[in-house]
């Protein structure tokens, strides 16, 4: 190896599928398409010089010498911020922000209205959105306005859903929506089935809104009541009995004006069949085996582990799931590449250079707070909400990479540990710049206002009780946030004095971590490191990329950074799965299929206790994978004290997917049906000539099923 110098990891050749995808997604370019970011140092100085002018003229360029040093160093700024920031004058009508989530779909014709077309805004400027719709009553149910039945939520879907495929983000990205969805609601059984109607919803992820009553119903093979509130005027018109239990059951909803309530909070709901929660249960993991559809949401966890506790009622997430966000709550996000911080990779003598990491987390927490005052979100209520509490979420990305550049296998007892070290570190150090920023340019605005003590918070918070508060007095946010927030007592465990001089001053941020996917950040600016907290899928395999003007998704080649890496620093010949010992790679670069189940939830976990948001995490299992192993997942994630889940196992009967090896793709035979009626069967892997353009047969098959080209 090439020992000359232990800081080896920047040095390494970008890969050509890497510097394609960021000329295609994040290089600046004119309306004619020339390039106004030559290389993609022009899209750091880019994104630095736009969010440094926020400062004052006497800060500014020291500040964007930092955000330049903090770029070349691990720092990337989600898309939307690399994309879009500094570049006003070719794209005016974007924003920097990634993630929003609906204002609530109140169950009326002209509110559903109202929200899509504030979502083709929302969409239009870039920014993916969530929605909770288990809000809009079951198909069936009776509306006295119009004189009929309604044909239920997710004939409401289909209406967003179409509207997202039309409109599409901008600068060439498909539109991303997240779907959520109570778990008490009468129509439990079509949302988790939703997709497995060819061409329907596929502008939306899907998630279950799981309660606790339920998992314990679970646990205890009890009846679930599906159910969903009566309004005011359908008791007085139908003489009601809402204190029959056969008919009646008083629940949390997330809309109270209109119905009828307990006075308590719980609002009376009509229960329209009973089902053993477990045959719930059933259909949930059967369908996320073959579909890899619904996640799962742990909503009360969610909300009692929220840093806004005391103001906010999370019902819904963004597209990916990483930022669960009240009503019009909106985040902007950004991630940390932990290759970079790697010395003596692959040597006995591996370590993190966590002093390094630390800086670069201090100006990086300043650079996205910097993007609040560059939003560029399309409705008022949605920067009124970025800007009196200014949440970000700073992540992650490269962990899988990473540990095989330590010698952890992904998953091992050392992966965890370090999995929970590297993220305390970046929440301590963002919660000590907060408190800087906070003194250099104020809080929150959040954090100076008053907020009146109800018993339900009382409730929910008895030390507060025990503290001497009693319902109706007045109590700054600061107070709220740093004192009685789960997440910010756990800080305080870690660092007492900095928890209290934030109840004290107040921060400059409500949240400060989150990790994402990262999908196409991490494939090019970080030159395909493994994506967030994920294990590199393989070290060699096809990704599919969307291409601006292309029905099909494109396949491309790749290799994993560690890969690239090794060939590099120690072995030049190294090759997955070669049967050459000399060619072979060290047992320590684990991929996906290594890991198991639980293992992919202990190091999400390992992660979740210094997150303040949430986690995007995928639990990758091979096709052959049995379910029986499989179907416990969720339970697990619950026991764990995860806020959610996901898994994924290539199904090419269902979907393509993003992340294809060459062995499924040669292994898996698709029928297409000709003009003539005829039928035609090729493997995945094979060119097909359709519509004018090139496509593998494992991407058309995808793309008809999804309906791209309309319905076949």
């Amino acid at each position: 190896m090439n020992a000359k110098t232990q800081d080896l990891t920047n040095n390494i050749p970008f890969q050509e599928t890497s510097v394609d995808i960021w000329a295609s997604k994040y290089q600046l370019k004119t309306k004619a398409g020339e390039p106004v970011d030559r290389e993609i140092e022009d899209t750091y100085k880019r994104v630095a010089e736009s969010l440094a002018s926020v400062e004052t003229a006497k800060k500014r360029k020291a500040v964007h010498e930092d955000f330049v040093w903090a770029l070349r160093n691990g720092a990337i700024p989600a898309g939307r911020i690399t994309s879009n920031a500094g570049a006003e004058a070719h794209k005016p009508a974007t924003s920097t922000i990634n993630c929003t989530v609906s204002g609530t779909v109140y169950d009326s014709m002209d509110n559903i209205l109202v929200k899509n077309h504030e979502a083709g805004l929302t969409l239009k400027a870039g920014c993916g959105i969530g929605y909770e719709f288990s809000t809009l009553r079951p198909k069936g149910a009776y509306v006295a306005g119009a004189g009929a039945t309604t044909s239920g939520p997710l004939s409401f879907m289909d209406i967003f859903d179409r509207m997202c495929f039309t409109v599409s983000s901008a600068g060439g990205r498909r539109g991303a929506q997240m779907a959520t969805f109570d778990v008490h609601h009468p129509d439990i059984i079509d949302f988790i089935e939703a997709k497995r109607e060819d061409a329907r919803l596929r502008q939306f992820n899907l998630s279950l809104l799981i309660t606790e009553d339920f998992i314990e119903a679970v646990k205890n093979d009890a009846d679930w009541q599906l159910s969903f509130p009566v309004s005011e005027e359908e008791a007085e018109k139908e003489g009601l009995d809402l204190n029959d239990p056969e008919q009646f059951v008083y629940r949390d909803f997330p809309v109270k004006d209109g119905y009828v309530t307990d006075g308590k909070g719980k609002v009376a709901c009509r229960i329209y069949r009973t089902l053993k929660a477990r045959a719930i249960w059933d259909k949930i993991m059967s369908s996320t085996y073959d579909y890899a559809e619904p996640g799962f949401i742990l909503i009360d966890k969610v909300n009692r582990m929220n840093n806004n506790w005391f103001c906010e009622n999370i019902r819904a997430t963004n597209p990916c799931g990483e930022q669960p966000l009240p009503p019009y709550g909106s985040c902007l996000l950004g991630s940390i590449n932990l290759t970079r911080f790697v010395e003596f990779p692959f040597t006995e003598k591996a370590r993190f250079n966590y002093d390094k990491y630390r800086k670069v987390v201090g100006i990086f927490t300043r650079m996205l707070d910097n993007v609040v005052e560059l939003n560029g979100l399309p409705l008022d209520k949605q920067r009124h909400e970025i800007e009196y509490k200014r949440r970000h979420g700073m992540g992650i990305l490269g962990l899988g990479s990473t540990l095989a550049m330590l010698r952890m296998p992904y998953g091992s007892a050392d992966s965890v540990a370090f999995t929970e070290e590297v993220t305390k570190e970046m929440a301590l150090e963002g919660w000590r710049e907060g408190l800087r920023l906070a003194d250099e340019k104020g809080p929150a605005p959040i954090m100076n206002d008053e907020f009146e003590v109800t018993e339900e918070m009382l409730e929910l918070r008895p030390e507060m009780r025990e503290d001497g508060y009693t319902a109706g007095d007045k109590v700054p946010g600061r107070i709220l946030h740093a004192r009685y927030s789960r997440y910010m007592q756990k800080i305080g465990e870690a660092e007492p004095e900095l928890v209290k001089e934030i109840a004290e001053k107040g921060v400059r941020f409500t949240h400060h971590t989150s990790i994402a996917p990262t999908g196409t950040i991490s494939l090019s600016l970080a030159n395909n490191a493994s994506n967030g907290i994920e294990p590199s899928f393989s070290h060699h395999y096809s990704r599919n990329v969307i291409r601006e003007g292309r029905k099909s998704k494109e396949k491309v080649d790749v290799f994993s950074f560690e890969l690239l890496a090794y060939r590099e620093l120690v072995n030049e010949k190294a090759m997955p799965d070669s049967e050459n010992p000399e060619e072979q790679l060290p047992s320590y670069f684990t991929v996906a299929d290594d890991v198991s189940p639980k293992q992919h939830v202990d190091i999400q976990g390992a992660a979740q206790k210094w997150v303040d948001s949430s986690i995007s995490k995928t639990a990758n299992v091979p096709t052959d994978f049995a379910y029986e192993d499989f179907k416990d997942i969720y339970m697990y994630a619950y026991e764990q004290g995860l806020k959610g889940c996901t898994t994924f196992r290539f199904n090419p009967e269902a979907f393509q997917g993003v992340l294809v090896k060459q062995k499924d793709l040669e292994g898996t035979q698709y029928e297409f049906t000709l003009e003539d009626g005829s039928t035609v069967q090729v493997s995945g892997d094979e060119e097909i000539e359709y519509d004018g353009e090139f496509h593998n047969a494992a991407n058309l098959f995808d793309a008809l099923k999804e309906g791209t080209y309309g319905k076949y």
